[in-house]
C-alpha cells in the first residue's frame, strides 16, 4: 500500500510581478516532497506535473484542506507511483523530488478560486494570465525558500517539459540536469487551434459568465467538452477502442436531442463528466492558455534558440529527450526539433523514441519504458 503523503504549503508574502505586467499581493504553493534532502542540500529533483495533473504524484494523500471539491477519490493515488520511491527511477534513497502545484491550480495554489483578499471574493475572471516564465519564477522562489540553490535535475512531461525547458534557460546555473518527455520547444499552429477549440467550449457555456460562476453553477458542460476535445489527442484511438465499454450509456440531462449511437462517444462523454468533479473551468483556462503561447525563446527572454540554449550549454547542462512514436499531442517531430536546437547549441543531450501503442498518456502507462534511461540520467 502506498505511503500517506502530506500537502504542504509555501507562503510567499511580498507581491509577485507577472509577465503581463499584474502583481499578485502574495503567493500560497502547495507541494510535496519525497526522500530527504542531503546535508547540502544539492539531491533535489523537481518534477513538472502535466495539464491536468497535480504535485501529487506518488504515495496516498486522501484530503489537501481546502480543495475538498475537487479532490475526488480518482486523484488520492499519486500519477507517478511506479517512479518516485526507494530503487525507481526517480529514487527516494538518493534524491529528493519536489513537485509543485502549478500557479493558477485548482489543488492548493494561488488561483482563481482562491480568495482575493482586497474582495474576500474568489478572484474568478479578475485572476491575470499565467506564462511558463510565471510559472518557473514561482518555482525559484519555493527552491529559495527550502534553501535550494542548484537542482541535481528538473524533469516534465508533457506541458511539464515545456516548464523544465524554460526553469532550465531562464536559471542555467540552478540545474545540472533536465529530462523532457513528450513535450517541445513552440507550441504548434495544430496545438493552438485544437486549444482554441477548448477555450471556445467553456467561454460559451452559459454559466461561464466571464469566470465569475463561484456563486452560481459551474461551467461543467463547456469543460467537459474541453476535455473531451484534449482526451482524444492524449490517448491513442486504438486505445480508445480497447477501453470503451460496449454497453452505450445515454444521458439525457446532457443531450436533449440527439441520442449517443456509440460506445465510442458513450467514453468520451463519460470522460468529461468525471473530469469536471475534479477541476476547476479557470484554472484549465489559465494553464492551456500558457501552453497555446508557449514558444520557449519568448519565455526564456532571448533573441533566438542559439541564444537561449546557450545559457544552458554555459551550465554544462545534460538533456534527456522523449518521444513518443504514437504521440497525437507532441508529434514526434516537436522533440526532434528541440533535440536539433540542443545540438547547435552543443549541448549534451540523447532523445529516446520510445515505441508504445498507448499515445501520449504512455508516460503514465508504462513506467518500465521510461525508468532505465531516467536512472541512467540521474546517476551520470
Amino acid at each position: 500500500m502506498p505511503a500517506l503523503i502530506e500537502t504542504q504549503f509555501c507562503q510567499i508574502a511580498q507581491p509577485f510581478a507577472l509577465s503581463d505586467g499584474s502583481v499578485l499581493p502574495g503567493l500560497c504553493i502547495a507541494y510535496e516532497m519525497w526522500g530527504t534532502l542531503n546535508a547540502d542540500k544539492s539531491n533535489a529533483i523537481v518534477l513538472y506535473h502535466a495539464l491536468s495533473g497535480s504535485h501529487h504524484a506518488a504515495g496516498l494523500n486522501p484530503r489537501i484542506p481546502g480543495v475538498e471539491a475537487f479532490w475526488q477519490p480518482e486523484m488520492h493515488d499519486g500519477w507517478w507511483e511506479e517512479m518516485i520511491g526507494p530503487g525507481k527511477a526517480l529514487d527516494t534513497n538518493e534524491f529528493c523530488i519536489i513537485c509543485a502545484n502549478y500557479l493558477g491550480g485548482c489543488y492548493g495554489t494561488t488561483g482563481p478560486a482562491s480568495i482575493r483578499p482586497e474582495t474576500g471574493k474568489p478572484w474568478g475572471s479578475a485572476f491575470p494570465r499565467i506564462s511558463a516564465a510565471d510559472q518557473v519564477k514561482v518555482t525559484a522562489l519555493l527552491l529559495d525558500s527550502l534553501g535550494i540553490d542548484v537542482l541535481h535535475a528538473v524533469i516534465g512531461p508533457s506541458v511539464g517539459g515545456l516548464l523544465a525547458l524554460t526553469f532550465a534557460t531562464r536559471y542555467p546555473h540552478r540545474v545540472k540536469r533536465v529530462a523532457s518527455i513528450a513535450a517541445g520547444f513552440k507550441t504548434t499552429v495544430l496545438n493552438r487551434l485544437i486549444l482554441f477549440e477548448q477555450i471556445l467550449a467553456i467561454e460559451n457555456d452559459p454559466n461561464f459568465n466571464g469566470g465569475d460562476y463561484y456563486d452560481d453553477q459551474p461551467p461543467l458542460y463547456g469543460l467537459a467538452l474541453a476535455r473531451m476535445i484534449s482526451h482524444k489527442t492524449f490517448v491513442h484511438l486504438d486505445a480508445i477502442e480497447r477501453r470503451a465499454r460496449q454497453d452505450i450509456v445515454q444521458d439525457n440531462d446532457t443531450l436533449s436531442w440527439y441520442r449517443v449511437r456509440d460506445q465510442f462517444q458513450s467514453y468520451m462523454l463519460h470522460q468529461g463528466k468525471k473530469f469536471v468533479r475534479r477541476f476547476d473551468a479557470n484554472t484549465y483556462l489559465r494553464i492551456i492558455d500558457m501552453w497555446s503561447c508557449y514558444d520557449a525563446v519568448i519565455e526564456g527572454d532571448a533573441g533566438s534558440p542559439r541564444e537561449l540554449l546557450d545559457r544552458a550549454a554555459a551550465a554544462g547542462q545534460r538533456w534527456l529527450v522523449f518521444s513518443i512514436d504514437s504521440d497525437f499531442c507532441f508529434y514526434p517531430e516537436e522533440q526532434a526539433d528541440l533535440t536539433l536546437h540542443l545540438e547547435r547549441a552543443d549541448i549534451q543531450a540523447t532523445q529516446i523514441t520510445v515505441h508504445s501503442d498507448k499515445g501520449h498518456d504512455s508516460f503514465l502507462l508504462e513506467p518500465h519504458l521510461y525508468t532505465p534511461h531516467i536512472s541512467w540520467l540521474m546517476k551520470s
